[in-house]
């Protein structure tokens, strides 16, 4: 059986396009997924990266998005030789 993560590593620029295209204002999305509009700036700005599953439940529910849309890429690791 799978767990959930601890956190989630988010990506920042992702978050701030859907926000504003969903005409949300920081403090009134902070609001709804029960952060501080500080935090969720420094998601957008990228000096912070990582939600908790309730918070960013709830981010994903505020802006109608899917995990691909907000979860931050992963590259894979180099192969060695």
């Amino acid at each position: 059986m799978a767990q959930t993560p601890t956190t989630f590593e988010v990506d920042g620029t992702a978050i701030c396009t859907k926000r504003m295209n969903a005409g949300i204002n920081v403090q009134q999305l902070a609001d709804q997924i029960g952060i501080t509009a500080n935090y969720l700036r420094k998601l957008e700005r990228g000096t912070r990266k990582h939600l908790t599953p309730g918070p960013y439940t709830r981010l994903r529910a505020a802006l109608d998005a899917t995990e691909d849309e907000l979860l931050a890429p992963h590259s894979d690791p180099p192969e060695r030789k």
